[in-house]
């Protein structure tokens, strides 16, 4: 399976089963799409028909174009089988262990933005903070399942976790305090509102998270929109000086500032721009998944302009590369070489599997977004999974056991979609939601392409380097 399109004055093809990407001119763009369907004398014939303007156009040119497509797929780089159906059957009989939890430590928020999935921080339940006993529970819990995974991953979440401040700073005290005892080595990550950062807080995070997560949506007049204090009034000035407070300390550890665009904001490469230019260069930008009734949702009328503003970001994002101006978008970050193995690819998140969310009250879920729908409630953290057959359920979803994934060309990018975002769109965990597909193929299309164009700048810029010398 290829898939082939333009961008930015690029002719790329992408082979889905290698992972092999190719850069090629007009006309063997043109062949490649012929190439399995029509012979190589119809191809001939038809583009010496098609351009008998062209001087270039030649059989002789066709021919060898031809003949280095064949090439290419013989060396297993174009029109590749798909040789990983069967390992995904091998995946659902695997065990699995647990190796990384989201605690909930916090299901209460000093916001009250309109688009949370938690409703606001609740959850559609009882306003909580998790107690130290309960998240020390669930980390023994974790250490005791979680089998040969020497790395641990904890994920301090809400709500807004820092209202729950303590019983965080207990929580990871007691795993570093085990790590030697198991042979374990915990990471953790930290999302926040921002509205509770000090000096403490900041030094404390800066020290023990692996990543922290700070939520800002963009310009002020869209930030302060949906994202409100219980008193109705927007939260941008006051966390502003935080955030820049809290990057400026942290250093050159990992952080992401992470927003959400709407129906509100369709110019949203403004808000990227924007947090950009407050000093910021780790910036996450995602689409809000809402109630379609909600007069903030994103509706399939918006594709074209949410295309336009990825191919915008993209290219801007090239030009200032070319300054030494340039910043990380979360989803452009695609690696060609070394990304993730093929079972992650085919498996995806892991969610209902090894990675698990954990309410106040010690409850486990697949993850945070299925939080609260007790149909999904797979035990606790005292007595494990007592759901194994809803285990088996994530476990059996991939790529391959979703019939609308099979003929598409992005399926070992995304690993069959978000679970939860399918099974709100469509009732079920084996359905897709096919308003996040198309715009996550958008997405690997412009992160694709500037992939190539950095590589091809690269490379130029040390031939060029090369004849200097």
């Amino acid at each position: 399976m290829i898939h082939q399109y333009k961008l930015n004055g690029y002719n790329i093809v992408m082979d889905t089963y290698s992972g092999s990407v190719h850069v090629v001119d007009d006309l063997a763009y043109e062949i490649i799409a012929l190439y399995e369907t029509t012979s190589t004398k119809d191809i001939i014939d038809g583009l010496l028909n098609k351009y008998t303007a062209d001087p270039t156009i030649s059989e002789k040119a066709i021919f060898e174009t031809i003949e280095d497509i064949e090439h290419l797929k013989t060396t297993g780089q174009l029109f590749t089988e798909d040789e990983y159906r069967d390992l995904s059957i091998h995946l659902k009989k695997r065990r699995t262990y647990v190796k990384a939890l989201c605690l909930n430590v916090a299901h209460t928020c000093n916001l009250s933005c309109d688009y949370c999935f938690a409703s606001q921080g609740k959850y559609n339940g009882e306003r909580a903070l998790m107690s130290y006993q309960v998240g020390k529970s669930a980390i023994d819990f974790l250490l005791e399942n979680s089998g040969h995974h020497r790395n641990l991953d904890i994920d301090f979440f809400g709500g807004e976790p820092l209202m729950a401040w303590k019983v965080v700073k207990d929580i990871v005290h007691y795993a570093r305090s085990k790590e030697a005892e198991y042979h374990k080595k915990f990471r953790f990550t930290f999302t926040t509102n921002g509205m509770l950062l000090n000096d403490e807080v900041t030094d404390f995070l800066n020290k023990e998270m692996d990543n922290v997560v700070l939520s800002l949506d963009g310009r002020k007049e869209v930030h302060d929109h949906l994202r409100k204090t219980v008193n109705n009034k927007g939260s941008y000035d006051y966390i502003i000086p935080k955030f820049k407070r809290f990057v400026e300390k942290r250093g050159d550890k990992e952080y992401y500032i992470r927003g959400t665009y709407t129906h509100n904001n369709l110019d949203f490469t403004n808000d990227i721009f924007h947090i950009a230019d407050l000093g910021f260069d780790k910036l996450s930008m995602e689409p809000v998944i809402c109630d379609s009734s909600e007069p903030y949702a994103l509706t399939e009328a918006d594709l074209p302009e949410i295309y336009h503003q990825y191919e915008v970001l993209a290219k801007e994002m090239l030009n200032l590369g070319k300054n030494g101006n340039s910043f990380t978008f979360y989803h452009y970050m695609l690696d060609l070489s070394e990304g993730p193995c093929i079972q992650k690819r085919i498996s995806g998140c892991g969610s209902g599997t090894e990675y698990l969310a954990v309410t106040p009250w010690g409850e486990l879920f697949p993850c945070h977004q299925f939080v609260g729908d007790k149909e999904f409630s797979m035990g606790n953290v005292w007595a494990g999974i007592t759901k194994p057959e809803l285990q088996c359920q994530f476990k059996e979803n991939n790529c391959y056991s979703k019939e609308e994934c099979q003929k598409c060309w992005a399926k070992l990018y995304c690993s069959g979609g978000c679970p939860a975002n399918t099974l709100h769109a469509t009732g079920s965990l084996q359905g897709t939601h096919d308003f996040s597909c198309d715009i996550f193929r958008k997405r690997v299309e412009c992160s694709m392409m500037v992939k190539v164009a950095e590589t091809l700048r690269a490379m130029e810029e040390s031939e060029y380097a090369l004849t200097e010398e």
